[in-house]
């Protein structure tokens, strides 16, 4: 069973990882858990008060395949959570890393965007301290996988599904009717 573990935060945006965390865990049999600082409950952008699985200073990485790092207005701010080491620790061990949104900014300042292709909602939002890799930003509306790191604006909730599968190694015929069916909504009206 994979075993993946996604980050939120006070005012998460809880879109976000919804429909990566659902299938995952429902679809393909994945162990989700989700972690919050200090193992607080937390709200979302929405509302939703949610109970997280454990505090994220107690994330053990073995055998840890995924770890998501939500959006969320915090990461703009002084009181985010400082996780780059922890970010940085699971890249280095082979863990899938994938922000979307500002959390997309984590992963900038842990160093893990400074050699693969990547994308944000903008490039200036990862002009951060330990972000060098402004050469490989991608200006796309979608999600970007490279080397086991997935990257996405916070209006790309589907293809960031994606290619977090992907780099997980999953895929096939029934995953691409899914995405078909998700990505339909977007097509001409």
């Amino acid at each position: 069973m994979k075993r993946a573990i996604t980050i939120i935060t006070d005012n998460f945006s809880d879109w976000e990882t919804a429909l990566i965390n659902s299938s995952a865990r429902g679809y393909y049999g994945f162990d989700v858990s989700f972690a919050a600082p200090g193992g607080k409950p937390v709200i979302s952008s929405s509302g939703l008060m949610v109970t997280p699985h454990l505090a994220v200073e107690a994330i053990q990485l073995e055998r840890l395949e995924l770890l998501i790092v939500c959006g969320g207005t915090i990461w703009q701010t002084p009181q985010a959570p400082n996780i780059t080491g922890l970010v940085a620790a699971a890249r280095a061990q082979g863990a899938v890393v994938a922000g979307i949104c500002d959390g997309t900014r984590v992963l900038a300042q842990a160093g893990v965007l400074n050699r693969v292709r990547h994308t944000s909602n903008s490039a200036a939002n990862l002009a951060l301290p330990g972000y060098a890799g402004a050469s490989l930003y991608q200006d796309v509306p979608h999600a970007v996988g490279d080397q086991g790191v997935v990257t996405a604006p916070g209006t790309a909730p589907v293809s960031f599904m994606a290619e977090i599968l992907a780099a997980l190694g999953i895929g096939g015929a029934d995953l691409d009717a899914y995405l078909v069916q998700h990505a339909a909504e977007h097509g001409g009206r």
